[in-house]
């Protein structure tokens, strides 16, 4: 039988990780890292005559646990973005202190960045 894109529930349990696939019922198996995850259910799956093919692994973590994890991927995109923000604010800054006649050198020293960096800006 061939249940397609199947969702690895991953409970921690000691020093492992319990998994239960529900689309495939009386799946259960183990493993020690989350990473170990996708091969356990695919070898799991072969014994109970069960095609698998791709595994969507679900951690189950404490409330605190989540939200902290939450945050980090919210902070993460949030710095992603200022990122992309100060690169297009950087290539418009370098842009107009050459076309006001300023040389690599000076605009690197103003914008305190490596003439280098300054070359390459004003390239992209």
């Amino acid at each position: 039988m061939n249940t397609g894109t199947v969702t690895a529930v991953c409970t921690r349990s000691g020093g492992w990780w319990a998994v239960e696939v529900p689309e495939i019922p009386g799946l259960f198996t183990q493993a020690r890292r989350l990473d170990q995850v996708e091969d356990m259910v695919r070898d799991a799956a072969k014994m109970l005559d069960s095609k698998v093919d791709a595994v969507h692994i679900e951690p189950k973590l404490d409330a605190e646990t989540s939200c902290m994890v939450e945050e980090l991927f919210a902070k993460r995109d949030a710095a992603r973005k200022a990122q992309e923000e100060a690169s297009r604010i950087a290539r418009s800054t370098v842009t107009a202190l050459r076309n006001e006649g300023l040389t690599v050198r000076d605009v690197a020293a103003v914008t305190g960045v490596s003439p280098q960096r300054v070359s390459a800006l004003q390239q992209a």
